[in-house]
């Protein structure tokens, strides 16, 4: 009973550290606040959204992630040139078998322009972060291992993200440290130390078609992963902004990306990817749901055409 048990418990620290380092957004290039706190929307003051993910569909005990956001600028007047920075919070929830992390992180930014052309956002957040292990959704060999087992387990810590982007009208440049102190905890195996550097192009091929393109890496520990996505946008004066997309992530992931702009202000994002390793074997595929809501249009904004 005593080896079952060590066993669950390797297991268990194995999951939550493989959920933290592989769980996050498809869709976090509509948004870069997601993984970066500096980032900033331009164009509106206030800026909410919220995401669902269920990944690996049939795969027993999978991941399912939600987030919310909520990011408002800071100015002195209603102009984009007297800005002070953003405040935000994002609240982050995923659970995986019968491990549950909820994330609440206040964050601020402050934006500087270079020149003309540039913008540099430089950020932080602070991190509540909850964990929770409720044994009693596990299943167990023996009525004997359950007794033992039936309490839930729960503590918190206190972590951080840092980041920079450089924001221009066709081009964005971002780096972000998240789970910052991490490395320098007890339990960091649970939240671990990722790195995020990333880039994105938006063109404008026509007055009706847009072409965006990103690329990101990501370092986690000793792990490495690279995503690339290209997608098109399609603007007419009859119908509403319309964006069709797919992507890559190292290693053996591979999906859709679809975009449909609800009205001027709200925006539903869609993506599924599905894994051709080991785990197709065990699963459907990866859907994701992102609904943006953009309000408080910016008087006079003299903002880069990057997000419009």
């Amino acid at each position: 009973m005593k080896n079952f048990t060590f066993l669950i418990l390797l297991n268990l620290l194995y999951l939550a550290g493989f959920s933290q380092s592989n769980i996050r957004l498809n869709n976090y290039w509509e948004n870069t606040y997601y993984i970066n706190p500096a980032s900033i929307y331009s164009e509106y003051q206030f800026v909410a959204s919220g995401a669902a993910r269920k990944q690996w569909i049939g795969f027993p005990g999978a991941p399912e992630t939600e987030y919310l956001t909520f990011a408002a600028r800071l100015y002195t007047s209603g102009t984009h040139n007297d800005q002070i920075g953003q405040i935000g919070v994002k609240v982050y929830h995923d659970i995986i078998g019968y491990t549950e992390f909820i994330n609440i992180s206040p964050s601020f930014s402050r934006s500087f322009r270079l020149n003309t052309k540039w913008l540099m956002n430089l950020g932080a957040a602070y991190k509540i972060q909850n964990i929770s292990f409720d044994f009693t959704k596990a299943t167990f060999e023996s009525e004997e291992d359950l007794l033992i087992t039936t309490k839930e387990t729960k503590w918190s810590g206190h972590n951080a993200d840092i980041g920079v982007e450089f924001v221009g009208n066709s081009f964005l440049f971002g780096v972000a440290i998240q789970n910052l102190m991490s490395p320098f905890l007890k339990d960091n195996s649970l939240q671990t130390n990722s790195n995020f550097v990333y880039g994105i192009y938006r063109g404008e091929i026509d007055n009706y078609f847009n072409l965006l393109l990103g690329v990101c890496v990501i370092k986690n520990e000793n792990l490495y992963q690279g995503e690339f996505t290209v997608s098109g946008v399609i603007k007419t004066k009859k119908l509403p902004v319309f964006q069709l997309g797919a992507f890559y992530r190292t290693k053996n992931e591979i999906g859709a990306l679809f975009g449909l702009d609800l009205s001027n202000t709200v925006r539903l994002a869609f993506s599924y990817d599905y894994h051709v390793g080991d785990i197709s074997h065990s699963s459907f595929g990866t859907p994701e749901a992102l609904l943006v809501w953009k309000f408080g249009k910016i008087r006079d904004c003299e903002c880069e055409d990057l997000f419009k």
